[in-house]
């Protein structure tokens, strides 16, 4: 008979371990970043690649309206216009 009382108790254990609550999932923590600072001292590569076309584009603004005034200025005394600039 122990044998059966021993099969009796742990068949009643496991049962009483199945019937409790399961555990809560675990929270959403937030992911831990995967971006870094700059690896350079100055920081100003983005700067940088923004300004060298901007002032690119601002050189040649200045070579355009500069040809523009001789333009102006060749028609303007062409046609004997004095009120072109």
């Amino acid at each position: 008979m122990p044998g059966i009382r021993f099969a009796l108790l742990a068949s009643l254990a496991l049962m009483a371990a199945a019937c409790r609550a399961p555990e809560p999932p675990p929270t959403d923590e937030p992911p831990e970043p995967q971006a870094t600072a700059s690896t350079t001292p100055s920081g100003t590569e983005l700067r940088d690649a923004v300004q060298a076309p901007l002032q690119q584009a601002q050189a040649v603004e200045a070579q355009v309206q500069a040809a523009t005034d001789r333009t102006n200025a060749a028609e303007a005394e062409a046609t004997g216009d004095a009120s072109a600039p």
